[in-house]
């Protein structure tokens, strides 16, 4: 199993903090956006005397409720058709596992998220790489790429739109043509939309549950983590018309028991969540994305796109090492008793050598403190001893 390259730099993190250092922790994908109320509140007046297993596919009355979420976003979904999960993470495991056999390989574009690579190892599949490059702004490659490493092991491709780790937001044209290429082949499209809601500058989130004419083949991947900064709830859903695919699933979800009986109380409250909310959290995350976009731009040598959804941002660094880097920047650098964290790329590419001198930078700390971590960030830069510049 691969270590995390979100997490393996914690001791660094905690050795600083030891030293009294602050350190912005810009590493992760956990919000600083408060929880909604009504989840809080959900959490606090629980009646319930005893906290018992659920349906292995989780509470109906939770299923139902979030059926209708997905059908005022005008996906045909049925309550039988939602498998609940521990986090989106289980999901995508539950849906390699009920469609891939060892040996097989799934399509992705990298980067990509660093645990897809855990979850492929668990189900005993491999993951091909189509890389993407900064220097368009990570923007899906051409569907010859995918044609080209199409086998017959093939038996998938991994979409995550919004993406994690870019920010990348793929527009329903490049979605429809990825269609094509699953009808030719018969082939899973796995689409991870965790963060639908986070779509910026007017563009809108097209779900793969949109292609009908391939809805077999779709399994999706979603999670309240993200969308309700809710991330240690730990609930997330698999959804899928094939019938097939959910019955396979819900055996995995046998094994396990159930999905977290409190998280599923939070998340089932969360869907009652104010349209108000998603609108201050919208702004907020503009505001802290346009800030740090341009604070990064303004730096020598650093390249930043600018991501149209998620929170995320892949930065290139004049650096010799991203990992080095970041780890020098925790355990030996401080600025005004002050550091960043930061997770190297590499960790995020399944190519050998590909983002070595780049980072995943999640704009998730609000805007006063990601103004100091971004100057904290440039006097690094200036001090590090690998520094590169081309």
């Amino acid at each position: 199993m691969p270590a995390s390259p979100i997490r393996k730099l914690v001791p660094f993190a905690e050795e600083a903090i030891k030293k009294g250092r602050k350190v912005y922790h810009l590493n992760i994908g956990q919000p600083d956006i408060k929880t909604p109320e009504v989840a809080l509140n959900a959490i606090r007046n629980i009646s319930d005397k005893v906290i018992q297993y659920s349906h292995s596919a989780g509470n109906e009355s939770y299923r139902r409720k979030l059926a209708q979420y997905y059908q005022n976003l005008d996906i045909d979904i049925d309550y039988n058709e939602i498998l609940i999960t521990t986090g989106g993470s289980e999901a995508l495991l539950f849906a390699f596992q009920s469609t891939l056999d060892p040996g097989d390989e799934v399509l992705i574009t990298e980067p990509f998220y660093a645990n897809y690579n855990a979850f492929a190892i668990m189900a005993g599949v491999k993951l091909v790489p189509i890389t993407s490059i900064i220097e368009n702004g990570f923007a899906q490659p051409s569907l010859d790429k995918f044609e080209e490493l199409i086998t017959e092991k093939t038996k998938g491709i991994i979409v995550c739109n919004p993406n994690n780790p870019t920010g990348y937001l793929y527009s329903e044209q490049e979605l429809r043509k990825l269609a094509e290429l699953v009808k030719k082949h018969d082939l899973y499209l796995y689409s991870d939309e965790v963060y639908r809601e986070f779509c910026y500058d007017g563009e809108k989130h097209f779900s793969a549950m949109y292609l009908t004419d391939i809805l077999q083949n779709i399994i999706l991947v979603d999670s309240v983590s993200k969308r309700y900064s809710s991330c240690g709830t730990r609930i997330g859903a698999m959804v899928s018309k094939n019938e097939e695919v959910i019955s396979t699933a819900l055996k995995f979800g046998q094994a396990r028991l159930s999905p977290p009986g409190l998280g599923q109380i939070a998340g089932e409250a969360s869907l009652d969540t104010p349209d108000s909310y998603f609108t201050e959290v919208y702004n907020e995350y503009i505001e802290r994305r346009n800030f740090m976009v341009a604070a990064l731009n303004k730096m020598e040598g650093v390249i930043c796109p600018n991501p149209k959804g998620a929170f995320y941002t892949v930065v290139k660094l004049p650096v010799d090492s991203s990992e080095k880097f970041c780890e020098w920047i925790l355990s030996e650098f401080e600025y005004e008793n002050q550091t960043v964290m930061m997770a190297p790329a590499s960790g995020f590419y399944s190519t050998p050598g590909k983002g070595h001198n780049e980072v995943r930078i999640a704009y998730v700390l609000k805007k006063a403190y990601l103004e100091k971590a971004m100057v904290v960030l440039e006097k690094a830069l200036l001090a590090y001893p690998g520094r590169v510049l081309e």
